[in-house]
């Protein structure tokens, strides 16, 4: 017999003040209330973002191009240990990560269910293959940020929302630095 727990996130405020719990599913319908998040990019030496395309099983965004790996912190987690912890359960590997920025977004990913959140956009730098987790992660590759603006360009739908949202930000934080 398997057991469903379900997971929680925290709710927060437009200042990311915890403002209570919510089982997570919840806290993405009808519209979506305000919760923290984590979105985290890996970068290789030539410069090169890993992404992961989404499982056919997840609930929402299935086999879609997103960054390294995203999730919402536990009540109790830090930010950074979140990150941390869904780089090595998602693509199997550890790495040091930096906060570089955060924002809120609110995004629609289909089966009506809503993105809201306050998200925490960290960057770390790593060299290697992944080992991703089946149920998390369909296929991965290395790009240029090049390759992804254009291809996001020409075929926007293969990417998530968030993912949409998020990375010309990140892409110009890299390009500045």
């Amino acid at each position: 017999m398997v057991l469903y727990l379900p997971e929680f996130v925290v709710l927060v405020d437009e200042n990311d003040k915890e403002i209570g719990v919510e089982e997570k599913l919840k806290a993405h319908q009808n519209g979506g209330k305000l919760h923290r998040a984590i979105s985290v990019f890996i970068f290789n030496s030539k410069g090169e973002l890993l992404l992961q395309r989404r499982a056919l099983e997840k609930y929402h965004a299935p086999g879609l191009w997103a960054n390294t790996c995203c999730s919402h912190p536990r009540p109790g987690e830090s930010v950074e240990q979140a990150a941390k912890r869904r780089i090595k359960e998602e693509m199997g590997f550890e790495c040091e990560v930096k906060e570089i920025f955060s924002m809120i977004y609110k995004a629609d990913v289909g089966n009506g269910l809503t993105e809201y959140e306050y998200d925490h956009v960290f960057i770390g730098f790593w060299e290697g293959e992944p080992m991703p987790n089946p149920k998390e992660v369909c296929e991965w590759k290395w790009a240029s940020l090049e390759e992804i603006e254009r291809d996001m360009k020409e075929n926007p739908e293969k990417y998530a929302p968030w993912f949409r949202i998020i990375f010309p930000k990140v892409a110009e934080y890299v390009r500045s630095r």
